[in-house]
């Protein structure tokens, strides 16, 4: 799923005010999760619970996230050719959904937690699943939730079944943001280095599956999951009803998003009252996605949109580095938990349940679990107009 298409190359040819709303708005949409991830990452390791701790992917995570992406990848192609497409995506429709109520109350706890009545009493829960007994007893699932998560829980909820029945494109949306805020908030990379060579691999990644085979293609037109955002090229002719979609993968989305979340935890991280590798990596984003966009118009061809993205999110920070005297200090920079003083605090006090996404499908599972989007089709998603 790693692939612009040109709407023109499809059977529906879209207005140019239509491909323009459908554009611009997958641009707003992907800049939400990555401004409000990358505010939540500061703070989200504040909490006393090392369950809600975020995963940290090292440099030799990010080594093997290209292969073990590939891997998945070309497994899915293979299981699409061999086996019934409908039951495979009735399976991953399950899957997603779980993940999707989850990852959906995670992001709505925050709010919830500003809004709810002081009136109504708040009532606490805790779910605890065990393992064997006496001192070989063994905690399995251990959450804890109060009124305001179950509120939470239950609108997340609906928000599935609307999803499940009828795979509205607003109802993937709302859990494909939730994914992506998830990613970026949850996953932190350890240092630049890192980063550069996570990005670094999945360049080649997504250079190689979109140009050298037809196997991204192929999983991006067969696999139905909310794993991207969608906006229909024709909402101005057929409104909500509409049917002919430009899409974006979660994964121009996430892989770039924890990298200017890394930059931001730097730029707490010098106290110096400004966010100046922020606001500069959070611009080269819009950049490089703006240029993809451009290159595909102008081409008439599918374009891997980490071809453009990538430099842009590590050029454009470190030549700022260079200017102001600071790439030493840049790349010897350890991520830690900073608070972070200037920005309004977005975070609140989530849902233990679904805070527990970074651990792969269900909270509070043991730290050991690969987080959500591991070696998953979409690290590396493109465009794609169907």
């Amino acid at each position: 799923t790693s692939y612009l298409q040109p709407v023109w190359l499809a059977k529906f040819v879209a207005t140019p005010e239509g491909t323009a709303l459908a554009y611009g708005s997958l641009v707003f949409m992907a800049l939400l999760p990555i401004f409000f991830g990358a505010l939540r990452s500061v703070s989200c390791g504040k909490s006393k619970n090392s369950s809600d701790m975020p995963e940290t992917i090292t440099g030799r995570d990010a080594a093997r996230f290209p292969i073990i992406a590939s891997c998945t990848l070309f497994g899915l192609y293979l299981f699409f050719k061999i086996f019934s497409q409908e039951y495979i995506n009735l399976l991953l429709s399950m899957y997603f959904f779980v993940l999707g109520i989850l990852a959906l109350s995670h992001t709505m706890s925050p709010f919830m937690n500003r809004i709810f009545p002081a009136s109504i009493p708040i009532k606490q829960y805790q779910l605890l699943f065990t393992q064997g007994s006496g001192e070989t007893k063994e905690e399995i699932v251990n959450y804890e939730f109060d009124t305001k998560d179950m509120i939470c829980l239950v609108i997340s909820t609906v928000v599935g079944v609307w999803y499940i029945l009828k795979k509205h494109w607003i109802a993937n949306n709302l859990f494909g943001l939730a994914f992506a805020l998830n990613g970026v908030e949850l996953l932190h990379l350890n240092n630049i280095s890192t980063g550069c060579i996570l990005l670094g691999g999945l360049f080649v990644y997504d250079v190689f599956w979109v140009f050298g085979t037809n196997v991204m293609v192929t999983v991006a037109k067969s696999f139905e999951a909310p794993i991207k955002l969608v906006f229909p090229q024709d909402l101005l002719e057929k409104g909500l009803g509409a049917s002919q979609f430009a899409m974006l993968g979660l994964g121009d989305i996430v892989i770039p998003g924890i990298f200017i979340a890394l930059l931001l935890r730097f730029d707490v991280s010098l106290k110096k009252n400004t966010r100046t590798y922020f606001h500069t990596s959070f611009l080269a984003y819009i950049f490089g996605l703006g240029l993809t966009i451009w290159v595909m118009h102008t081409f008439k061809h599918a374009q891997p949109a980490l071809l453009y993205l990538v430099p842009a999110c590590i050029g454009f920070p470190v030549v700022v580095a260079l200017l102001k005297g600071e790439l030493t200090e840049m790349f010897s920079y350890e991520s830690s938990e900073e608070v972070l003083p200037h920005y309004p605090t977005v975070s609140g006090s989530p849902a233990s349940l679904a805070n527990s996404m970074h651990s792969s499908s269900s909270p509070r599972w043991r730290r050991n679990n690969p987080p959500v989007f591991n070696g998953a089709p979409e690290d590396g998603c493109r465009f794609m107009g169907s």
